[in-house]
């Protein structure tokens, strides 16, 4: 699970957001980049407690399909993920971190790669629960080692933690590595995900609750499909013209070379 940070700091993020695209459009940089541009290396990181699958040594198959689960949800971005390395780590503690843990910060120390551009994806068994998290871009220069997103290591594509297997807690958390928020973030109110195209959301929808609307006085039924809202990995698919302009933006901001 992901928190996003609060108002006053969605806020600020924004602000500078605002000032970096101004300062591109003075200098007649382009803001918008073409689908499949930017290709975004990933260094997955095993993290297991024993040999097998179901100590979390996640095959190289489930790995390679992970991969190919994030270029289809992110065909309309421009970003394309190519698999860098894979290392694997036999770890108990790591493999049980939770966020904000000393397991966790014990692990991306010794383990991250490269710079705010690469994505580091790390697999393991957090408790609680949790199917993963990840940092926004705009943690990366305070905490550049913590930098990463974290998944269950039976939400790969296969990997039996249905109906959260088919790779999407991936593609989820890796919008929050991007930028997004929640679709659900401030409820009814204003456009709580700082996105305008994503109706309003009063609450996570779980399942597939086809034709939920949880703010009647809003346009539009509750973004139930949407990769960064709760749903089952069956029913997400896809992310709106403005996530993929935000993604695109503040990759551009952070991300960059």
């Amino acid at each position: 699970m992901t928190v996003a940070p609060e108002a006053s700091e969605r806020a600020r993020i924004d602000e500078r957001l605002m000032s970096f695209l101004r300062e591109r459009h003075a200098r007649g940089l382009a803001t918008a980049r073409n689908p499949g541009s930017v290709t975004v290396p990933v260094w997955f990181h095993v993290i297991n407690q024993g040999s097998g699958a179901a100590n979390g040594d996640v095959p190289q198959s489930q790995i390679d399909d992970q991969i190919t689960v994030l270029n289809a949800a992110y065909a309309s971005t421009p970003f394309r993920f190519t698999l860098a390395a894979v290392d694997r780590t036999t770890n108990a503690a790591w493999f049980a971190m939770t966020p904000g843990s000393t397991a966790e910060n014990q692990a991306k120390k010794a383990l991250r790669q490269g710079g705010a551009e690469t994505l580091n994806l790390y697999s393991a068994n957090p408790s609680g629960g949790l199917l993963g998290w990840a940092t926004f871009p705009s943690d990366y220069s305070r905490a550049p080692t913590q930098d990463g997103v974290v998944v269950l290591y039976s939400s790969v594509p296969g990997g039996g933690a249905a109906p959260y297997d088919e790779g999407d807690t991936g593609t989820h958390e890796i919008g929050h590595w991007l930028g997004l928020y929640h679709t659900f973030q401030g409820g009814c109110t204003a456009s709580g995900d700082q996105v305008n195209d994503t109706p309003s959301e009063r609450s996570a929808a779980y399942g597939c609750p086809t034709g939920r609307d949880s703010c009647r006085r809003k346009a539009g039924l509750d973004p139930i499909t949407n990769f960064m809202d709760y749903t089952d990995d069956a029913c997400m698919n896809q992310f709106t013209s403005g996530q993929v302009a935000r993604m695109d933006q503040m990759h551009l901001q952070y991300r960059s070379n």
